[in-house]
């Protein structure tokens, strides 16, 4: 004992110390990294909100094991758009838990996208971390947040003064730690922003290391048409010289069916340009819109809702309002094609085409009558929400299997897509059509996407990462939720791991609110 002490004085070390035992050990499950590389099957352990080993299979102790035989590991699972106001900003702590998500395999979403982001990011963070959230946030500022703030409803362009306000706004916001700079452009009041406008303020948060997220002018032909709409969004990302994230990418409507190989071919010549482009898809081939934003013709929504109202009430305003209107329904595919998904209205779950027919109306009149129910703030209609199924197979197709296009949800109540897009992706996409691989399912719904949004130390299962892991049986990972039946979990998913706590086991929130708000360090300039 002495010799053996004396020669450890002599050679300076230290007496070997037990490693502690991991938190968490996820065992025998077929681990898929994230990264381009064959998956295996081994084990990963989780220490404290990081992750400790992944590789082989070990025996050893742990504080909690999770048996992963028959499954996959994964890195939790990113989304790359949402709207989740009503789970992570309800006064519930178990509707916080954001199941909607959880139970897909989901511990990252973006928010603030469509330009519905704050620009007061700091503030927002602080609130929803009071109060605990069930996922961690990746939050950008809005174009829409922006200009609202600055000229309401109007459908004016700034002066001087006013566009000096909404740049000091998005710089403030990126300072704060805002991911980049959102827009909605096919919305009001943001449609009414000139190509310029937009590339002014966006300025902003290209010069502070900002990546460009828009929700284009035009997915159809409404106004400039789909292929204009995107070369626009490639030359704002051009001249405010920041990364171009197209959100949701589709060719929405008769008139575009079929424009998606040159859709495709115009970005992959800008990537090819050097140009840094990507985007995200939803698997579904119904969208999430509104009955105003569907069919009523922009001018008319100028000043906001009660403006529209007024326009709704004189003749000579609905003069012009009703063919556009047909128009707007046409390019949507007709009546049968809107179903309306309003929560507590008596019209949800039917088309536009049944309520006519039981309201004994035209289908564009019976669009006024839904139109002119106002939500108690009497600031938008209250159950105008509907699922537009616009969209066909041969364009989804080959959208998905462009390499820089990841997984988005665009969840938003009443779509089923806010509870089942990825397990949908996963059985429609991947097991039945085989339209993409597994390992492209689990690569563009974790590391790519983090990559896209800069998600330092996220995104993948590695030692020293955030241990954010989801566990997910195969061979009952499928969507439950449909378009009658919206709000209804996932199944198939084991558990889920955020920050290193277990968020979710046996298909349970465990009530655990361990998600972070992931701000940005503050970038040059600030």
């Amino acid at each position: 004992m002495r010799r053996a002490l004396l020669a450890l004085l002599l050679v300076g070390a230290a007496p070997a110390v037990a490693p502690a035992l991991p938190d968490v050990a996820i065992r025998g499950g077929t681990v898929y990294t994230g990264a381009d590389a064959p998956p295996f099957r081994g084990d990963v352990e989780v220490t404290g909100d990081r992750i400790s080993y992944v590789g082989p299979s070990r025996r050893g102790a742990a504080r909690r094991v999770i048996d992963a035989r028959g499954k996959l590991v994964t890195p939790g699972l990113i989304d790359a758009h949402t709207h989740p106001d009503t789970y992570l900003r309800s006064p519930d702590a178990a509707v916080r838990t954001n199941v909607a998500w959880l139970a897909q395999g989901v511990t990252t979403i973006v928010t603030g996208v469509d330009g519905y982001g704050t620009p007061d990011v700091v503030a927002d963070a602080r609130a929803l971390a009071a109060k605990g959230i069930g996922t961690n946030t990746v939050p950008f500022v809005g174009f829409g947040a922006v200009r609202r703030r600055v000229l309401g409803a109007s459908a004016r362009a700034p002066d001087a003064d006013e566009l000096a306000k909404m740049r000091a706004l998005v710089a403030g916001a990126m300072c704060q730690g805002a991911a980049g700079f959102s827009t909605g452009l096919f919305y009001a009041p943001q449609r009414y922003a000139s190509t310029e406008e937009v590339i002014a303020v966006a300025r902003e948060a290209g010069s502070r290391g900002g990546l460009y997220d828009t929700h284009q002018r035009d997915e159809s032909d409404y106004s400039i048409g789909l292929m204009a709409s995107t070369r626009e969004a490639l030359r704002i990302g051009r001249e405010a010289a920041m990364p171009v994230h197209i959100a949701h990418l589709k060719a929405l409507g008769v008139a575009v069916h079929g424009q998606a190989p040159a859709l495709v071919a115009l970005i992959e010549a800008a990537r090819r340009a050097g140009q840094d482009v990507t985007a995200d898809q939803y698997p579904w081939l119904a969208s999430g819109s509104a009955v105003d934003a569907a069919l009523v013709p922009g001018w008319a929504l100028d000043g906001g809702y009660r403006a529209m109202i007024a326009r709704l009430a004189d003749p000579a305003a609905m003069a012009r309002i009703r063919p556009e209107m047909q128009a707007n329904l046409r390019r949507r595919g007709g009546a049968a094609s809107l179903l309306l998904t309003s929560a507590g209205q008596p019209w949800t779950g039917r088309t536009l085409a049944q309520v006519a027919a039981a309201w004994r109306v035209d289908p564009i009149d019976a669009a006024l009558r839904i139109l002119r129910v106002p939500n108690a703030a009497r600031t938008d209609p209250a159950g105008a929400a509907v699922a537009s199924f616009n969209m066909v197979d041969r364009d989804v197709d080959l959208i998905m299997r462009q390499p820089w296009v990841v997984t988005s949800s665009d969840g938003s109540d009443g779509h089923p897509r806010q509870f089942a897009t990825f397990p949908r992706k996963y059985q429609a996409y991947v097991r039945q059509r085989r339209v993409i691989t597994l390992a492209d399912f689990v690569r563009r719904s974790t590391a790519a996407t983090a990559d896209i949004y800069r998600l330092a130390g996220r995104g993948y299962l590695r030692a020293g990462y955030a241990a954010d892991v989801a566990v997910i049986d195969p061979a009952r990972y499928a969507p439950r939720a449909d378009y009658l039946h919206p709000r209804v979990p996932s199944a198939g998913v084991a558990a889920v791991l955020v920050n290193g706590r277990v968020a979710l086991l046996n298909g349970r929130a465990t009530g655990a609110l361990a998600g972070r708000v992931l701000l940005r360090a503050p970038p040059r300039g600030c």
